[in-house]
Parts: C-alpha cells; sequence; structure tokens
C-alpha cells in the first residue's frame, strides 16, 4: 500500500523543539521530491520546506534557521527538526510526495 504516515506532533511550550517523522510505504523515498506542508486553523495550507532527490533543500521564510528538513533513505522516512518554536508555528503538520499527502499530525505550541 503507497501511505505516507507522519507522527512525533505534540504539544509544547515556546522556544521548546519537536521532531516529525513521515514514514512512507508502497515506493521509495529517494528517487522523489519530499516536503511538509501545514495548515493552521482557518488558513490555506502552506509550504514549509522541501527537499529533492539530489539533497537540495528549500524553506519559507520563516522557518530558515529554525526548522531542518532531511530524510533517511534507508529507513525511507523524512523528518522535519523544529527547534526555537513560535506559537504562530501551531498547525496540523502534513508530508507530500507528489500526489501523495499523509494524515497530518498537530503540532501545538503554547506561549
Amino acid at each position: 500500500q503507497v501511505q505516507l504516515v507522519e507522527s512525533g506532533g505534540g504539544l509544547v511550550q515556546a522556544g521548546g523543539s519537536l521532531r516529525l517523522s513521515c514514514a512512507a510505504s508502497g515506493f521509495r523515498i529517494s528517487g522523489n521530491p519530499m516536503g511538509w506542508y501545514r495548515q493552521a486553523p482557518g488558513k490555506q495550507r502552506e509550504l514549509v520546506a522541501t527537499i529533492v532527490s539530489g539533497g537540495n533543500t528549500n524553506y519559507r521564510d520563516s522557518v530558515k534557521g529554525r526548522f531542518t528538513i532531511s530524510r533517511d533513505n534507508v529507513k525511507n522516512t523524512m523528518y522535519l527538526q523544529m527547534n526555537s518554536l513560535k506559537p504562530e508555528d501551531t498547525a496540523v503538520y502534513y508530508c507530500n510526495s507528489r500526489a501523495l499527502w499523509g494524515q497530518g499530525t498537530q503540532v501545538t505550541v503554547s506561549s
């Protein structure tokens, strides 16, 4: 079954850290572009970070220097390390590869 499953969300205080994981099954992430998106209540889904097969990464300006996207091709898993979290980072975080989406994981940052 081709799917993406996120984990690692939770409640954290401002300034804290979380690491999200996205486990892929049914395909190899190594040959595909991967990304993290997020959607806050009442807002549109927005791109957070991407990583392509060559390893190049890209981030939205508001998370640069705080978030790091990475992947482990052996474990077939993508990660998002989030440091110095802010209340405005509160959202449901989704992983994505082409047309495939995970179910999302909630991240809540308290002030």
